[in-house]
């Protein structure tokens, strides 16, 4: 059957397990919004910052040397006017530098600073525990089982289907 007709034929009559399906997208949905929820809250009650502050602030932890700022936000899935006020702020707090090296001045770096990076070691090791605690109910055999599963989940979403 022609994937035009299949498509069209599965939003009259549905497919097999198109409930089971929904079902699941709504639980792996709902899952995601309570922890983010949590680990948002987290950071602000212990830390005074915000998840995109920390988001940020891990992507420039793992590239030491910078990022630039069309890098950064490419890796946080961001437009650069998000990014831009984030990096601002944070450079206000003496926890990013931006430097510009090339000819061109549009292009700038972003780097923790020192301060930047102990500030954001102090969060991720809290987020770490945060994380820790949230599936603390699931054995390890459970967690390595779910990880399985969820690398099919992602094939499956990512699978062309054209």
């Amino acid at each position: 059957m022609p994937t035009a007709t299949r498509a069209f034929a599965e939003k009259l009559g549905g497919s097999p397990h198109s409930k089971t399906s929904l079902r699941l997208w709504l639980r792996l949905l709902s899952c995601s919004m309570i922890i983010e929820r949590r680990i948002r809250a987290r950071l602000e009650e212990q830390f005074e910052t915000t998840l995109p502050r920390f988001d940020v602030m891990a992507a420039l932890e793992r590239e030491p040397d910078g990022l630039t700022m069309s890098q950064l936000s490419a890796a946080l899935l961001v437009s650069n006017g998000n990014v831009t006020g984030i990096v601002n702020r944070l450079i206000e707090e003496l926890l990013v530098v931006r430097t510009s090296e090339s000819d061109d001045r549009r292009i700038a770096t972003v780097r923790l600073t020192r301060k930047g990076r102990e500030s954001f070691q102090k969060m991720a090791r809290g987020h770490e525990a945060w994380v820790d605690e949230m599936f603390a109910g699931l054995t390890e055999a459970q967690m390595e089982q779910l990880m399985k599963l969820l690398a099919s989940v992602r094939h499956s979403v990512d699978a062309d289907r054209d």
